[in-house]
């Protein structure tokens, strides 16, 4: 007798050109367009010029595990995701969506897609992140899926959270 299928029941996360918005792990086929997603020049204040730090950081550091942003099966971005074993909570870090890519809703479809990720996992209760007070772009994102200031600081960094 099969096994049944095991089914995903989360509802696909969509971009604003209507492109389905996957996490992929960083593999041999897909590591060197990762490496090479760039934001804005301006950006680069508040995020790595290219994503390959962010990989380097995973690959070395040994807590951050970095995904690969997909839109409709094109790597778009970086995002990458850690447990602190202290708090137990669950942070998320590294987000890069190329430049060519952005103001399409595909940042929030990943961020939807990570969250659903890791609210999965049984130990999961809240979700963490930080970002620079001037990275206006970041706040309303973070501010408009919940995320509430928790009033840390990490570095200069301002520290939200989401109850998942």
């Amino acid at each position: 007798m099969r096994e049944p299928e095991k089914r995903d029941d989360r509802p696909p996360f969509t971009d604003g050109l209507g492109r389905v918005v996957t996490l992929a792990e960083v593999d041999d086929d897909n590591w060197r367009a990762v490496a090479d997603v760039a934001p804005h020049d301006d950006q680069r204040e508040f995020v790595a010029a290219l994503a390959a730090r962010y990989l380097l950081l995973s690959d070395r550091g040994g807590l951050w595990n970095s995904l690969a942003v997909l839109a409709d099966g094109a790597v778009v971005g970086h995002v990458m995701w850690a447990r602190d074993t202290e708090g137990g909570a669950y942070w998320i870090g590294g987000m890069v969506v190329d430049a060519a890519e952005q103001a399409r809703g595909t940042g929030r479809a990943a961020v939807r897609a990570l969250l659903a990720r890791l609210a999965s996992r049984p130990d999961c209760g809240e979700v963490r992140l930080s970002y620079h007070p001037r990275n206006l772009a970041a706040a309303r994102l973070y501010g408009s899926l919940g995320f509430t200031p928790t009033g840390e600081k990490e570095d200069e960094e301002l520290v939200v959270a989401l109850a998942v």
